[in-house]
């Protein structure tokens, strides 16, 4: 479930590797420097993921296959991304963050057609300045009640190009990446 994890939102990967110091013009700022966050990403099968991980996934979706997962470690946090299929068979992966000996999940994601959105979701990306039509959609259930949808424009596979949150059925655009 690659496809899944390499499009976290707020999990993005950016590595910064074989820069040339002597290409002062594309080394100059162009706009105010965003922090760039690094991850240390290690892959994991499914019988390598620690038992607390297991124990707190399989209490939150009973019945999963875990099929394996990925140990993130950003900005002096741990995650773990786990991936599997829920009992039906559907592609399922939870995002938990380490909190001192302990694991919590903070988000539950599945990829789903964009008509599957809720219509208010819809509307406010349609209305927004950035609109297009998504060719991928991931449905992120955070546990303060929202839901993140994560649209993909064609040809950006590796991060959304649009984020949407829904609370209590009202919906607004993001400006800033989901922090998970």
């Amino acid at each position: 479930m690659k496809h899944l994890s390499g499009s976290i939102v707020g999990l993005t990967l950016t590595l910064l590797a074989g820069c040339d110091a002597g290409n002062k013009e594309r080394d100059a700022p162009t706009s105010p420097a965003k922090p760039v966050t690094t991850t240390a990403a290690t892959e994991l099968d499914a019988g390598s993921v620690p038992p607390e991980v297991v124990s707190v996934v399989t209490n939150a979706v009973p019945g999963i296959q875990i099929e394996g997962a990925e140990r993130k470690e950003r900005e002096g946090r741990v995650y773990y991304d786990v991936e599997g299929k829920r009992a039906d068979g559907s592609e399922v992966e939870l995002d938990l963050l380490q909190e001192g000996d302990a694991y919590k999940v903070v988000e539950i994601q599945r990829d789903i057609a964009w008509t599957e959105a809720p219509e208010a979701a819809r509307s406010v990306a349609a209305a927004s300045e950035k609109a297009f039509e998504p060719v991928r959609v991931i449905e992120s259930t955070q546990t303060d009640g929202s839901v993140i949808y994560e649209l993909f424009a064609q040809g950006a596979p590796e991060k959304p190009s649009l984020e949407v949150r829904v609370v209590e059925g009202k919906a607004e655009v993001l400006e800033e990446e989901w922090m998970h």
